[in-house]
This record gives structure tokens, sequence and C-alpha cells, in this order.
């Protein structure tokens, strides 16, 4: 690291490339997405040493649920079976979980453990975990505003008191701060509807690493181009 004083605060992630890995070994995607869990426990381990303080992990989007059912019910499997396993770790690593997107659209087993280990991790004060699940950056964006007009309509709030920040409280990732970097594995040169409204000012980093090869050392090799670049927010 360049200077561990410039250390990004929030990363989010597109963790893209889990069927091209699985596709190029012969094998089945979905051992291509068990592979990719793995990969977040290396990246969460080097975040937490690095002094990242939150992780968002573009995990499921509004869009994936266009893939075949087989892959989409193994996905969720997966993420039980990642609840399950690893609710105990978080605890022990003073790990805080939060879910964005809408939520209320997954199976319902899952939206119930989600909740517990939400509630039982909410006193911890490491990093932060925050899963987009079932998120669209669309749809956030759509929710809020809708949102707005109910409170606009209730005369909760007047319409010349919505500004950025005041908007800013209505999305998924409210109290939460925009993302400093943006990290995409696999090498493709878009955004797939991810944090539209807090990835503004963020700092891109692009990485042709397919995700389930992606190790605590690439994550530090973002961190330190991150470390390299002057951000100037349009100045």
């Amino acid at each position: 690291m360049n200077d561990p004083k410039i250390v990004p605060q929030h990363v989010a992630i597109i963790m893209d490339g889990n069927g091209r890995w699985a596709k190029s070994r012969g094998l089945p995607r979905i051992v291509g997405h068990r592979e990719g869990i793995a990969s977040i426990e290396k990246v969460m381990s080097s975040a937490g040493s690095l002094g990242v303080k939150i992780l968002t992990l573009y995990t499921f989007s509004t869009e994936n649920w266009k893939r075949p059912k087989a892959e989409v019910d193994a996905l969720f499997t997966l993420m039980e079976e990642y609840i399950d396993k690893k609710a105990d770790k978080l605890k022990r690593d003073n790990v805080r979980l939060s879910v964005i997107g809408r939520i209320g659209g997954l199976p319902e087993r899952i939206q119930e453990k989600l909740s517990r280990l939400i509630a039982e991790t909410s006193g911890n004060s490491g990093l932060v975990l925050n899963l987009a699940l079932n998120y669209g950056g669309r749809t956030e964006i759509v929710d809020a505003c809708r949102a707005v007009l109910r409170d606009v309509a209730s005369g909760a709030v007047r319409p010349d008191e919505i500004n950025e920040e005041r908007f800013s409280e209505y999305l998924y990732t409210k109290g939460l701060p925009d993302p400093d970097l943006m990290i995409r594995t696999s090498g493709e040169m878009r955004i797939s509807n991810f944090l539209l409204w807090q990835l503004s000012y963020a700092e891109f980093y692009i990485t042709q690493t397919l995700w389930p090869d992606f190790d605590g050392a690439e994550f530090e090799k973002a961190v330190k181009e991150y470390q390299d670049r002057i951000r100037r927010y349009g100045g």
C-alpha cells in the first residue's frame, strides 16, 4: 500500500465471471458460483485488514431472475448454505450484515435467515457486509420516488425540501456513505444497473480476473490503484 491512510471507506464490487470460470474448466456453472463464495471470504479478510469499513457486493440482481430456474434455485441454495455455515464466523469476526434490494421478493426461507442474522450482528462494529439482493439501480430510484411522492402527498415533506441529500435518505442505502471505489471483475465495461445514484463519483477499477480467481492480493491491487488516483469530484 502506498499510503495506509488513503483507504476507501466503502468498496462496491460487481462479482462477475463465475459462469465463464466454470465453463473454461468444463464444469457446471454452479461450481463457479460455489468458488465465487470462497472469493468473498478472501476479499472480506483483506478488506478488514486494510481498514475498509463497508463492502457492498452485487449478489443477485433483479435481472438474474431471467436465468434458468435450476440455476436460480441453486444460487439460493448456496446463499442459504452460506448463511447457515458462516453465521457464527460473521459474529466472531465482528462483521455486521446489511442487505439492500427488494428483499420481499426473495424466497421466504432466505428472508427469514437474513432477518435473523441481520438482527444478531446489528451490534457489531467491524466491517459492514452489505449484500445487494434482488437489487436493481433503476428499481431503487423508482422505489425512492414513490416514497417521496407518498410523503409529499401526506404533508410529511414539502417538494422544495427535496434535494440530493434528502433524496438519498429514500434510497436502500440510507445511512451508508456512497462507494469510494467500484471493482468489476471479468473485464466487462459496464455497471449493469448497479448503484446508479451512489456511484456518481466513485473510482472504477476493472480487472480481467474472473471472480473465482479474485483473492485478497487482487483486492489489494485495486486499493493500491485507488490510492494512486486523485479524486476531483468534478472540481
